[in-house]
């Protein structure tokens, strides 16, 4: 299974300079926030994929135009092909603006989830804005990562926490992930493949 996951910047050859020729293997694209509603829209049509997304701190626009042919996992467990996802919308709380909560309060949101992670044996992915706390954060306080999200990588251990929100230049994939636990974190800023074989979903 290949993933497009995508965050934060919109990138030519996704969008005006889209060529299908280099898309026609994915199966599913994750979107981790602060993205043009219309961008995910176009992805979603041309890829012929499902998209799963997240809001960020500067998606204002959602609300009163969401991505079309997209879903909304906030919050939510959505299963594709026997992978199960997660996610967390949002960033550190810095001016009371849209989608922002402190620590608390996203500590609250994650531990609202615990049953029904439990429910679902566990999950595979989870994907949100802003990263772990002191994984790959900056110390303003609207990139600062939530302390919470290290209470659920220790005790839901997914494979891959998957996030953007944090700005950075990458010289190849794998500068990309950091290693916490038993759980990938993987900056996803502009876009990242991520293959899975399928063998490793059941």
């Amino acid at each position: 299974m290949k993933i497009l996951v995508v965050s934060d910047i919109i990138e030519p050859n996704l969008y005006k300079n889209f060529d299908i020729q280099n898309f026609r293997n994915i199966d599913l694209i994750l979107s981790c926030g602060d993205l043009e509603p219309e961008y995910l829209s176009f992805m979603t049509d041309r890829v012929n994929a499902p998209l799963y997304y997240i809001k960020g701190n500067h998606d204002i626009r959602y609300n009163d135009k969401p991505p079309q042919g997209c879903k909304n996992i906030d919050q939510k467990i959505v299963t594709f092909r026997g992978l199960k996802i997660l996610g967390f919308e949002g960033s550190r709380w810095y001016n009371g603006g849209i989608n922002q909560y402190t620590d608390n309060q996203m500590k609250m949101r994650v531990f609202k989830m615990f049953p029904r992670i439990w429910w679902h044996s566990g999950v595979d992915i989870v994907i949100s804005h802003a990263p772990p706390r002191y994984i790959g954060d900056a110390e303003d306080l609207c990139h600062r990562g939530f302390k919470s999200f290290h209470y659920l990588i220790n005790h839901i251990q997914p494979r891959y926490f998957i996030h953007g929100h944090i700005h950075a230049l990458f010289n190849n994939p794998a500068e990309r992930i950091r290693i916490v636990k038993h759980t990938q974190v993987i900056n996803a800023v502009g876009h990242y493949f991520l293959e899975i074989h399928e063998k490793q979903i059941f």
